[in-house]
């Protein structure tokens, strides 16, 4: 394979790789705030609806905002930048998974409000451990997540999350002013539409930020509705140093603890995949020694994050994107990207005009966000090819099992406390059905003997294809 040439400098070395540059200020802060577009809704919505299943005030809520938003700057600052063996020191950017809402939102329903959210953050804690120990290990195991579990589990992340999209659409809860009426339909409906027409009108940077402006658009339109509430920035300071474990205290719950150990699990399957393509992308190898800091990167900021009040942090795939769309291929891009994510983190007043939007305005919003996401799922089933019955079999156990709680959220009612909190989250359920027929059709007797010499991230045998 031939190697590409690069230019010389004027006393013959070889020029910085692109990865490596250092632009100028304004072109950092720029592209850098270019990413953080990219990514902002993808990182404040985590919070909100956590914030909103927990019953956080509005000023709890900015404040959990801002710490996602801070948490995830310091985990991006550590994926480019490095430390050591943490960090995959490429534009890599990190922020709170979307994975791990639906089994947090599982673990606030058991526990409810006033212990919910620190049982989450214990859980996260050991997740994030976890994920710091295993990761040298885990780039040699991941062939026990191929494409097809994770198109599984991904589609399931969406799917399980666009029942609250379509609740906050009419108001929230049933309990609450106006719950169902027209106006709160009407919003959901009046945001969904201008986040559409946005995406399909703008171009370029503007059309990466049709999400926020159908969010504005929306908000906008509340206010002569009677819809919006001014109450949090009222409360929210302009400037304030993170307050450790604000919420309290973390608590170890084993049953919680393991809902999130899936999840982590996953996250470290799609970081995986995201660093590898990142590789290709910027033309620096993503090898094993790459992969395992990235994935330490990962744990590190996980373990860390919920003494900020964060949760979970994990590789966010549409930066990855952008990167492929602008040809920008410096780290320090991104790296600029989350000093901004920590600034808007230091000032809570920042988060406390993010909770102003209403929910019917979040709720037609988290439509097409939630639905972008179980069809980033469906398009890596397609890439994995369900040519294959053992593929169509997996794929539709799975989503079988992981719909289960959400059509019948009380289907697991009668069982242990440890399974409740478990299988009531459709991803985690999902996820495991998919592990284990994974296991089954791919791994055991015949089948694991043919993926000997494959490599890990070609885990599972590719259906037959026609013709070519």
């Amino acid at each position: 394979m031939a190697l590409r040439t690069t230019p010389r400098t004027d006393d013959g070395s070889t020029p910085t790789h692109p990865v490596d540059e250092v632009l100028s200020p304004p072109k950092l802060f720029g592209t850098g705030l270019q990413h953080v577009a990219a990514m902002y809704a993808g990182v404040v919505a985590p919070p909100l609806i956590v914030g909103a299943g927990v019953g956080l005030t509005p000023g709890e809520l900015a404040l959990l905002i801002s710490a996602s938003l801070f948490t995830a700057g310091l985990a991006t600052l550590l994926q480019t930048l490095g430390v050591w063996r943490i960090g995959a020191r490429l534009p890599f950017v990190n922020g709170v998974s979307f994975a791990g809402v639906a089994p947090m939102l599982a673990i606030a329903k058991e526990h409810g409000p006033q212990d919910a959210l620190p049982v989450i953050f214990g859980a996260v804690i050991v997740a994030g451990v976890l994920c710091f120990l295993a990761a040298p290990y885990f780039c040699r195991l991941v062939r026990f997540f191929p494409p097809v579990v994770q198109g599984t589990v991904i589609t399931l992340i969406g799917v399980s999350l666009l029942p609250v999209a379509v609740n906050w659409a009419r108001g929230g809860s049933p309990g609450a002013p106006g719950y169902g009426s027209t106006k709160a339909v009407g919003l959901a409906a009046l945001t969904l539409v201008a986040v559409v027409l946005g995406n399909r009108l703008l171009r370029g940077f503007w059309q990466q930020m049709s999400l926020l402006i159908g969010l504005a658009v929306g908000t906008a339109a509340a206010f002569p509705l009677g819809l919006a509430d001014f109450s949090a920035i009222g409360d929210a300071k302009v400037f304030a140093l993170p307050s450790p474990f604000h919420f309290g205290g973390p608590q170890f719950d084993a049953a919680a603890i393991a809902s999130m150990c899936i999840v982590m699990v996953v996250s470290m399957t799609e970081s995986t995949a995201d660093m590898l393509a990142l590789g290709r992308i910027v033309d620096r190898e993503a090898d094993e020694p790459t992969l395992a800091a990235g994935l330490r990167a990962d744990g590190l900021a996980t373990a860390v994050s919920p003494v900020f009040n964060g949760f979970a942090c994990s590789a966010f795939a549409q930066n990855i994107g952008l990167v492929a769309l602008t040809k920008v291929r410096s780290r320090f891009v991104v790296a600029a990207g989350g000093g901004i994510l920590v600034l808007l983190g230091l000032f809570p007043v920042l988060g406390s005009l993010v909770s102003l939007v209403p929910q019917p305005v979040l709720g037609g919003a988290g439509i097409v966000l939630f639905g972008t996401v179980a069809a980033s799922g469906i398009r890596t089933l397609a890439e994995a090819g369900m040519e294959s019955t053992s593929h169509t079999i997996l794929v539709s156990v799975s989503l079988g099992v992981g719909i289960v709680p959400i059509a019948v959220p009380t289907f697991y009612d009668g069982f242990p406390e440890a399974v409740r909190t478990l299988m009531h989250s459709g991803i985690s359920a999902g996820c495991l059905a998919a592990v284990l027929l994974n296991l089954l059709f791919h791994h055991v007797g015949s089948a694991g003997r043919s993926l000997q010499g494959v490599p890990p991230w070609q885990s599972s045998p590719q259906p037959p294809t026609g013709g070519s």
